[in-house]
């Protein structure tokens, strides 16, 4: 399915998401809605709050706070 709508989620949210994969560049992947957010300096399954950094049309990144 891809990602056609609005990002749900903008520049500042803070959300608590649980790492579902490690990407090809080392980030944890998680998703908000359906949304990919990457995480870097995660593991998979861990549970934690970020801080979305950027937002792109399919996919966004975050920091853990």
């Amino acid at each position: 399915m891809e990602f056609e709508r609005k990002p749900p989620v903008k520049v500042g949210d803070v959300r608590k998401v649980r790492i579902e994969n490690i990407g090809s560049g080392g980030d944890g992947i998680a998703r908000i809605e359906g949304y990919v957010v990457f995480v870097p300096g995660v593991d998979v399954d861990e549970e934690v709050t970020v801080r979305i950094t950027k937002v792109l049309r399919k996919y966004g990144f975050a920091e853990v706070v």
